[in-house]
């Protein structure tokens, strides 16, 4: 049976080995493209949305046979 050896007591060889068989492996996942976008930034769909949404593209019209009843 091994002996526990703390990690800060572990030689600087033996940490790199114990680190790199720790380190998670990404696998397919790029980890740059999992960046949350900045809030900052100019976003062209979301200007054109923007200017879309800001006039309503059916204008409200009366329906005059209703008043001409009454």
């Amino acid at each position: 049976m091994k002996r526990f050896i703390p990690y800060e007591k572990l030689s600087k060889k033996k940490k790199k080995e114990l680190d790199r068989l720790n380190r998670a492996d990404w696998g397919s996942i790029d980890p740059r493209t999992r960046k949350p976008e900045d809030p900052k930034a100019y976003n062209r769909k979301k200007a054109q949305t923007w200017n879309q949404d800001d006039f309503p593209s059916v204008p409200y019209l009366m329906d005059l046979s209703i008043l001409s009843m009454s």
